[in-house]
């Protein structure tokens, strides 16, 4: 059934188009990091909080705030349908069996987003949510897909119904014309493209129609969507590994120096009590990639891929290839997945100067999912922000991420600079995040 979007969008009804819907309206990495996190750290007490990196772009004075408190309120009733439980039970995912434990869907039966703290400074919003990790992690997605639409909405709703139906005609034509080049892409050789984009996603019904023309248009080409309520509903592999966050607590809960300097690895070995196969993917930046490789142990080296997250792609891939190489591995057999702000630019550019060297992945988020620049009148301010939900504090201690790149450090001075001390980071190029 084609749904229409403009006439979604111009009756804007909070019943029918509630921006979160689902519980498994989500990412596929927060199952996979939820069970972790319940079997290991479910004590653990964790702060995330919401950042604007677009930091000049004022949130608070954009989106009415009885409203985005309408739509957390409204994700804070939901519960699994029966359906949705007996689907990750027992769906297969990455071509393995049942990788959910029973007790652990008994855990969701019951499961419920804790409480928010919503407030303004600045002309930005703060909002944070603070419980038991278990609960806490599950607010990240939700939590930027509703501020990510109410800016969206509040940047169109000057527009009619015509207007509206022009624009997202222009949308879907921009978007076509994106396929096509990845059609010719995949004419040249091996193609492998996912749907990464439900964080920063202009809405639930746009990110729908996107992952429906990825896999009507790139076929075999198209593996899946990070969103598992999209691919519950579509019939789609749901696809992701893991996160930062895992390696922030766990070098937050570190007594002393030298367990923070394990402390990435220590994660590492527990994510290995658990998965295997496609699901062992590095994230090797959260304090810097440079020192994370050159500290890691030989048996990382035998993980299936890795995921860098933010030097440009190329870079950053030639990086793991130098690393395996080093490391007595094949490349070739390696998995690189590519997502950090990729564009169909960036894609065609990687993916050629990869191809046959490494097993080239690419996660295609915000500039899939909120690509409306030239879609509407000039005076509209349709760029997408840069928004994230990260851990700010872990029992009480603060929580830090460095990232290579600088523009995306978090956590107070003090604590930033004791872990550059600490972890040998190398600094890396600063870009806009």
């Amino acid at each position: 059934m084609t749904i229409d979007l403009a006439q979604r969008a111009y009756d804007r009804s909070a019943r029918l188009d509630p921006i979160v819907r689902s519980l498994l309206d989500t990412d596929f990495y927060k199952f996979l990091m939820l069970q972790m996190i319940w079997k290991l750290k479910r004590d653990t007490r964790v702060r995330f909080g919401l950042r604007n990196r677009s930091n000049k772009i004022k949130l608070a004075e954009v989106i009415d705030r009885d409203e985005l408190s309408r739509q957390l309120d409204h994700v804070r009733t939901l519960r699994f349908e029966k359906n949705e439980l007996i689907w990750l039970a027992n769906n297969s995912f990455y071509g393995k069996g049942q990788i959910f434990e029973p007790a652990f869907i008994e855990f969701l039966c019951g499961f419920q987003l804790g409480p928010y703290e919503l407030a303004e400074k600045d002309g930005q919003l703060e909002l944070s949510f603070d419980g038991p990790w278990t609960h806490t992690t599950m607010w990240e997605v939700p939590c930027l897909a509703i501020v990510s639409e109410l800016r969206a909405r509040a940047a169109i709703a000057r527009l009619d119904r015509f207007a509206l139906d022009l624009f997202y005609s222009r949308a879907k034509a921009k978007l076509w014309s994106k396929v096509e080049r990845l059609q010719a892409l995949a004419r040249e050789g091996p193609l492998r493209l996912g749907d990464f984009g439900t964080r920063r996603r202009h809405s639930f019904l746009w990110q729908r129609w996107c992952v429906e023309a990825l896999r009507h248009g790139l076929g075999a080409s198209f593996t899946g969507t990070s969103n598992v309520k999209l691919a519950m509903d579509l019939g789609l592999e749901a696809i992701g590994t893991n996160a930062h966050e895992l390696p922030m607590v766990f070098a937050a809960q570190a007594r002393d120096d030298e367990e923070l300097r394990a402390a990435p690895y220590a994660m590492l070995e527990a994510w290995t009590r658990l998965y295997a196969g496609n699901l062992l993917v590095l994230l090797p930046d959260t304090f810097g990639t440079a020192n994370f490789l050159a500290a890691a142990p030989d048996w990382a080296a035998d993980w299936t891929g890795a995921r860098p997250d933010s030097k440009p792609p190329v870079e950053a891939a030639e990086e793991l290839i130098a690393w395996w190489r080093s490391r007595g591995r094949d490349p070739r057999e390696k998995l690189v997945i590519l997502s950090d702000a990729m564009t169909v630019d960036t894609i065609e550019t990687s993916v050629r100067a990869l191809r046959d060297r490494v097993q080239v992945s690419i996660g295609w988020g915000t500039a899939l999912t909120n690509d409306f620049v030239g879609c509407a009148p000039a005076d509209l301010d349709l760029k997408p922000v840069s928004l994230v939900c990260k851990v700010f504090a872990v029992d009480g201690r603060p929580a830090v991420k460095l990232s290579d790149n600088p523009a995306k450090f978090l956590g107070p001075a003090d604590e930033v600079a004791r872990y550059v001390k600490v972890l040998g980071y190398r600094a890396g190029e600063r870009r806009e995040a």
